[in-house]
């Protein structure tokens, strides 16, 4: 990821040890908020982990920036999920398919240097927590998201996402996810790079 991403702890033993580094990152992320506005971050990151875990979820990391004078973020989710069996034969056409029945986004069959992927670009509507909303009650928000799904050869698939609730920063941040996707690499059991789909 570039430079100034946040990563969540996903590769930890225990609840123990992702507290601690879930508060150890809470210093990085604001450290001049006072200890108990940490503990709270902390606490509200550790609530995605069940969710991170249904997901298949192998990376979450986030960023934070100023885009011409708005503070913006992103989030970046790398998940692994099982192919459907039906899209085994031709997984590219049929995920874009799928894709494209839901009717929420631009789907684009696309050939990444991995190999065949495919892309969507949407938005959808989220909700803010009580505990972070100023009105102490879920609100609801729209993020806008670009997803990149990349079938692998034992019929499972990366999805690569990025999301934004940020418009003043969507360009500076697609431009940057489609940065991180042409780094996007696999390699055979020797360690040699391979393309996918050929």
């Amino acid at each position: 990821m570039p430079d100034g991403f946040y990563e969540l702890p996903m590769d930890v033993e225990s609840v123990d040890q992702l507290a601690d580094e879930l508060i150890t990152l809470a210093q990085q992320v604001m450290p001049e908020a006072p200890k108990d506005m940490q503990y709270q971050w902390a606490t509200l990151c550790a609530g995605n982990y069940d969710a991170f875990a249904e997901g298949g979820i192998q990376y979450a990391g986030f960023v934070i920036t100023e885009v011409d004078g708005t503070r913006c973020t992103a989030t970046v989710h790398v998940s692994l999920t099982e192919l459907a069996e039906q899209a085994r034969i031709r997984p590219t056409l049929a995920t874009a398919a799928a894709l494209r029945r839901l009717g929420q986004g631009e789907v684009a069959e696309i050939d990444l240097p991995c190999g065949p992927a495919v892309s969507w670009i949407g938005a959808r509507q989220t909700v803010v927590d009580a505990a972070l909303a100023p009105s102490r009650q879920d609100e609801p928000f729209w993020t806008s998201f670009i997803q990149a799904h990349v079938p692998l050869p034992n019929d499972t698939v990366v999805v690569l996402e990025m999301v934004t609730p940020s418009q003043e920063g969507w360009e500076v941040f697609s431009s940057m996810f489609a940065g991180v996707l042409k780094t996007l690499r696999f390699f055979n059991d020797e360690g040699t790079p391979m393309r996918l789909g050929t």
